[in-house]
Parts: C-alpha cells; sequence; structure tokens
C-alpha cells in the first residue's frame, strides 16, 4: 500500500531523485503541476521559509502531504549571496548559464585563497497546508 505525496516542483528530474528514495518507502510521488500552474513566490529570505512557502502552497492546491526542497550555493565572498536567489541571480530563473557567468563576474577581483562556498539544500514535509509542526 502506498500513500500519495505531492511534491512542490514540475522538475521531472527531481520527481525521478526523490522517487527512488521515497517509493520503496512506501510513497508515490505525483508533481504539483498536477494539481495546480500557478506557483507560489518564493519571497522568504531563508531556504527553510521558501521550502514551507512551496510545501504549503502545494499541500493546499493538492489537499495532500507536500514535500518541497529549497537549495541554492552562498559564496563567503559575496556575503552568502546568491543564496535563496541562486536560481535567478543574473534576473531570468532558471538560466544556469547566465547565472554562472554572473557568479564568476562578481568574483573576478576575489583571490583564489578567498573563494569558498557552500552548497544548501532544505527539504520540508507537512502532512497537510495547515501544518503547524513540518518535518525540516
Amino acid at each position: 500500500m502506498s500513500a500519495d505525496l505531492v511534491l512542490a516542483s514540475r522538475n521531472r528530474k527531481k520527481l525521478l531523485e526523490l522517487e527512488a528514495l521515497l517509493v520503496p518507502l512506501g510513497y508515490r510521488l505525483r508533481l504539483v503541476s498536477e494539481f495546480s500552474d500557478v506557483e507560489p513566490d518564493e519571497s522568504a529570505p531563508t531556504f527553510v521559509e521558501n521550502a514551507l512557502i512551496k510545501a504549503r502552497h502545494a499541500a493546499r492546491v493538492s489537499a495532500l502531504p507536500a514535500i518541497a526542497d529549497d537549495s541554492g550555493l552562498e559564496v563567503a565572498a559575496l556575503g552568502g549571496a546568491p543564496g535563496v536567489h541562486s536560481a535567478r541571480y543574473a534576473g531570468v530563473h532558471g538560466d544556469d548559464a547566465a547565472n554562472n557567468a554572473k557568479l564568476l563576474s562578481s568574483l573576478a577581483e576575489v583571490k583564489d585563497e578567498l573563494r569558498s562556498a557552500r552548497f544548501i539544500s532544505v527539504l520540508a514535509m507537512l502532512r497537510h497546508a495547515d501544518d503547524p509542526v513540518p518535518l525540516i
């Protein structure tokens, strides 16, 4: 017996990656695009808050438990930028080439030994849209 879980994403590759982890645990994943074409505004200043915005939206439109992620690159020499804006750092969401070009341009004057960064990834799961105790 499997339990449906909506993934707050339209990305089929992400769906396949998470299915590999969750199907053996008894979950059947469905993309939020099955339920809505509306994308929530990821306007929060943290990865956790943005993941929760997406999970709450997915749970609300699907009436199912939901899982969402938010992730990005934090570069120390840039004060943590691009951070939550990683996917739209160059101004267009999802343009990896433009985002990478802007990042390298921003680091042009930074010495190699000062170029440290970390990748942050947060997963949030809600049992329902108003879940007061999400799993993070």
